[in-house]
């Protein structure tokens, strides 16, 4: 018996009052951002042209009477500069913020297909049930839920949906708890897909992964040594030297006028010259790499620090946020910190382009000891990176499904259970039909009952039952709310053969497609849910009644549970044969003035009429 996690688990699932209307709330906030960025658009225009008037100013005093006083009009441009950066930031993200909503106002209006992200990339093309679910692609579940911004947190998503076996019951329970703690904070998602939206190709294009895990390439600690010994005769000689050589300077341009000091002075600083450009020439070339991969990645690193301040303002209660929170800081030092402290050396690093500083610099081996202290920084901290991005795609996967939850409210939390495979649930319907075309129906497997026999005729609902099941497992374990008066549901690898086709560049027929995904499906791991939509329906009726019958009683008897649909009333004896661990359930269609009426309601038994040769009169083929 599947024993449920909720008696069990070391915290209690705590689950925020759903907002009754999220419609309302995204149009409130819609009108603030549009007011907003008007505003600051008005602002853009006035500073503009208050600019213009103190550059026509100094440009007059310039020309009519040069004085001091066009330092005035000056300093109130340059104050008007910076005021007009600010202000035009403020306004792109208050539009930004405005997008966010109007996404919210297109997914509650059921016109957010092809707006969004499709994730087409992400499964392989014989994936078991991807396809057949319409995971991905326009219109597709993953289009409909994904907010997230980054190419990680994309992934991450996309990978919670496409292995819904993977993750425990308690690790369920933990992604509901942070999904119930985050459905409510609507602010916090608008401004992390905001600042997300803004780092991400940065970011991306940046490849910090690939910089925080490449080589090191001054980690020898006997350069460093010679950098600081170097450094310090060179500091020594100047100090010793420079007096000489002012001295010198001030006997050949005015003799007599100051005591000889020896020219033997300035030797050691001569010889340290030399010293230095041997050795800045030896390490040049690394310190070159390590000084212009650093600078390269310099912009998207304070796009990212940026980001990971807005995380580590955020106080949470779940222990899932908890401990992603807990990510984004190392003894007692945030990420944002830690990023900030490395900015400060790119920082350091442009006092060399200093003409005045220049000389000095090469002399103090300025860059080389700065390179030091980046690639130090690297080795401490850029393995950090990683963790980071991949936290802020955690939690960017749970912001999407929270915002699922705000604008369902009417969709419930699922109770995931450990143990034998089963799917338990009171009125499923599909979520991606809208509320007033669904249909829900009442659907129990496992236990004992391990398969349900589906017949009817086609467009009768037994397809879309298939997907019903299918998309609310996958949301039940991903940690989102279900379409669903109540569901159980256990931790469970999916099947799915429903959509099949025939493949021209595969040169393979439907039959053919179908049966290899039948035996991918049998080699996987139970427990295990499957979903067969017209059982071998591409082979003659003795045929598919012997190797369906073979297919579901192998399925049933190595744990796995499921549905089989068919037209072929034929096949319906296989549930006999296999009772009490098989059923026949059926849906039923009437004609009414030449029209075909589905209820998509289903009902106990086997289907017992056909109006196939009714459909065919009814369209003008006789028969």
């Amino acid at each position: 018996m599947a024993q449920t996690l909720l008696s069990v688990l070391p915290f209690t699932l705590h689950i925020l009052p759903a907002v009754s209307d999220p419609r309302a709330t995204y149009e409130s906030r819609l009108a603030t951002h549009r007011t907003e960025a008007a505003t600051l658009r008005a602002r853009e225009r006035t500073i503009s042209i208050a600019r213009i008037v103190l550059f026509a100013i100094a440009v007059i005093i310039a020309i009519a009477h040069f004085s001091g006083w066009i330092a005035i009009p000056i300093a109130g441009f340059i104050a008007l500069m910076v005021a007009h950066d600010r202000t035009i930031t403020r306004r792109r993200r208050s539009e930004a913020a405005a997008r966010f909503c109007e996404r919210g106002i297109e997914r509650l209006s059921s016109q957010w297909q092809g707006k969004g992200v499709t994730g087409s990339g992400y499964a392989a093309e014989h994936h078991p049930f991807a396809a057949d679910l319409d995971l991905f692609g326009k219109g597709s579940l993953y289009e409909w839920l994904c907010i997230a911004a980054t190419s990680a947190g994309r992934a991450t998503l996309a990978n919670w949906l496409l292995h819904p076996g993977q993750a425990t019951a308690a690790e369920g329970y933990e992604r509901q708890e942070a999904v119930g703690e985050l459905r409510g904070l609507i602010e916090l998602r608008e401004e992390i897909a905001i600042a997300a939206a803004e780092v991400a190709h940065d970011v991306e294009e940046a490849k910090l992964d690939e910089w925080s895990r490449a080589e090191t390439l001054l980690a020898r600690r006997g350069e460093r040594i010679a950098a600081i010994v170097i450094t310090a005769l060179t500091t020594a000689a100047l100090i010793a030297g420079v007096p000489s050589l002012v001295t010198r300077f001030v006997n050949a341009t005015n003799p007599g006028t100051m005591p000889q000091i020896s020219p033997l002075w300035s030797l050691p600083l001569l010889v340290m010259i030399v010293v230095v450009s041997f050795f800045a020439r030896s390490m040049s070339a690394r310190v070159a790499q390590v000084v212009g991969a650093v600078e390269r990645r310099e912009p998207a690193l304070a796009l990212l620090a940026g980001l990971l301040s807005v995380l580590e303002r955020q106080t949470f209660a779940s222990r899932r946020l908890v401990a992603l929170r807990g990510r984004l800081e190392r003894n007692g030092v945030t990420a944002s910190h830690q990023i900030e402290r490395l900015r400060k050396l790119v920082a350091l690093l442009d006092a060399r382009r200093n003409q005045f500083f220049a000389p000095l610099a090469l002399l103090l081996l300025w860059s080389t000891h700065i390179a030091f202290a980046i690639e130090r920084w690297r080795v401490e901290s850029g393995a950090e990176i990683v963790a980071w991005i991949s936290t802020i795609a955690e939690i960017e996967a749970l912001l999407s499904l929270a915002s699922f939850a705000f604008e369902h409210p009417t969709f419930v939390m699922p109770e995931i259970v450990e143990g034998d495979a089963l799917f338990d649930g009171d009125a499923v319907g599909h979520p991606l039909i809208p509320d007033d075309r669904r249909v829900a129906n009442d659907v129990s497997i496992g236990g004992e009952l391990r398969l349900l026999i589906v017949s009817g005729s086609n467009m009768s609902g037994k397809s879309t039952l298939l997907r019903a099941i299918g998309v609310n497992t996958l949301l039940a374990l991903a940690g989102a709310p279900v379409c669903a008066a109540r569901l159980r549901v256990s931790p469970m690898a999916v099947g799915a053969s429903i959509s099949l086709n025939d493949s021209l560049q595969e040169g393979a027929s439907r039959f053919y497609a179908e049966i290899l995904r039948i035996r991918d499906i049998l080699r996987m791991t139970p427990p295990l849910l499957f979903l067969l939509d017209e059982v071998l329906g591409g082979t003659n009726s003795h045929d598919r009644r012997i190797g369906a019958a073979a297919i579901v009683r192998s399925l049933a008897a190595r744990g796995a549970i499921g549905l089989a649909t068919t037209h072929d009333l034929a096949l319906a004896q296989i549930a006999d044969e296999l009772a009490p661990r098989a059923a026949n359930v059926h849906f039923e269609d009437r004609i009414e003035d030449g029209r075909v009426i589905f209820d998509y309601k289903k009902r106990p038994g086997v289907v017992t009429k056909s109006n196939a040769l009714e459909l065919m009169r009814a369209v003008g083929i006789e028969v």
